[in-house]
């Protein structure tokens, strides 16, 4: 039988009861960004992530059993977090184009600010290939959302689905890659969804 989606990842962490240990599970996934992000899943250790987070190592066990299950836990509230960043940035007057375009550069300013996510996610491919596939998926499925309702008010055209929009995240993807990881400054998010979003309209065939 298959597991609902997010249902292994809700185990790994396990759910604090008060507002402190809200508190110190974000200090440990916040510091286990960190520490994943600057060495890797292998190279990381749980002592060196309680000492960033500033907790007892005995703690770290209150919340999580393994490095793995942190390891997990940290990917999925990763994905959260780039999928709210992006849907934070959208409002219900906005138009399917608008809608690409906000979303990108709200994308692309989170990853600026959080570039140990794109290291974070490629090692899930073969720390947790589940979490790893479950973190595409989920925004891939969003953005076949958001195209199906454009084409539904009329402003993109018929047909467009799961190909297309595994094509936007992938440019996005990589958009990301290059101008907020390997950033040279010298575009603005807000620029760079701007150009992606002519993209998008115009296509790249000469008219």
């Amino acid at each position: 039988m298959d597991m609902p989606r997010g249902s292994e990842q809700a185990t790994d962490a396990k759910t604090p009861r008060t507002e402190r240990g809200r508190k110190t599970l974000r200090k440990l996934l916040d510091a286990s960004a960190t520490e994943f992000g600057e060495k890797g899943f292998h190279e990381a250790s749980v002592s060196s992530i309680t000492r960033r987070a500033g907790v007892a190592l005995g703690t770290f066990y209150t919340y999580f059993d393994s490095k793995d299950a942190l390891f997990r836990a940290l990917v999925a509230d990763m994905s959260k977090s780039v999928r709210t960043s992006s849907r934070s940035a959208l409002s219900d007057n906005m138009g399917a184009l608008e809608i690409e375009q906000a979303a990108l550069s709200a994308f692309l300013a989170f990853a600026r600010d959080h570039k140990e996510v794109y290291r974070i996610i490629d090692e899930a491919e073969f720390v947790d290939p589940a979490s790893y596939r479950e973190h595409y998926e989920t925004i891939a499925e969003r953005i076949e959302e958001r195209l199906a309702a454009g084409a539904k008010s009329g402003e993109f055209r018929e047909g467009l689905g799961e190909l297309e929009a595994w094509a936007v995240m992938g440019m996005n993807v990589f958009i990301g890659l290059r101008y907020a990881v390997w950033d040279d400054g010298k575009r603005s998010p807000e620029d760079l969804a701007q150009a992606v979003n002519v993209l998008l309209k115009k296509g790249i065939a000469k008219r």
